[in-house]
């Protein structure tokens, strides 16, 4: 089935671009999200006559994301803190939306947890780097640092103790 995308899908292509795709695709995923609409004769004339719209919004939106990712660039560190134990395993999980949470109200920049990524999960103390991918073409990463804001001793060590 030829589609029409309406907006920029991973993956597949961008706003505007004609692309095949399964049938069930099409009907489960992309037309439902409101992402694409079928290539029928009107929607491809139409389609003509949206292109020059559609690319001058990808352009200003190629911009902003530039702008955002300088910024970021700028602030260089994320820094959290967290409670840890004796080992420096955290009681937790830091996700990507205390990520997106943090970087707002540190630096003032606000970006969608949908487009925080980690490499590995955020479970002890250490620095990590978070990639952050604004557009299809803009992609800046930034390095985290999580510190232990308190240490709890580990139960375990506790209760070999007290046997001995």
């Amino acid at each position: 089935m030829q589609v029409i995308l309406k907006k920029d899908v991973q993956n597949l292509g961008e706003a505007g671009d004609l692309v095949t795709v399964k049938d069930g695709y099409a009907r489960n995923f992309l037309l439902p999200q409101n992402v694409a609409e079928v290539a029928t004769e009107g929607a491809l004339q139409n389609r003509e006559q949206n292109l020059a719209r559609i690319k001058a919004k990808q352009e200003k939106l190629h911009k902003e994301a530039l702008e955002v990712a300088e910024k970021i660039e700028k602030f260089a560190e994320l820094k959290l803190s967290a409670k840890a134990g004796e080992s420096g395993k955290l009681f937790g999980t830091i996700t990507t939306k205390k990520l997106a949470e943090e970087l707002q109200a540190q630096a003032g920049i606000e970006v969608d947890r949908k487009n925080v990524s980690l490499n590995a999960p955020i479970n002890k103390v250490g620095e990590y780097t978070m990639l952050i991918k604004l557009t299809s073409k803009v992609k800046t990463e930034l390095k985290v640092t999580v510190s232990a804001s308190e240490v709890v001793k580990e139960a375990i060590e506790e209760e070999t103790s007290e046997e001995a």
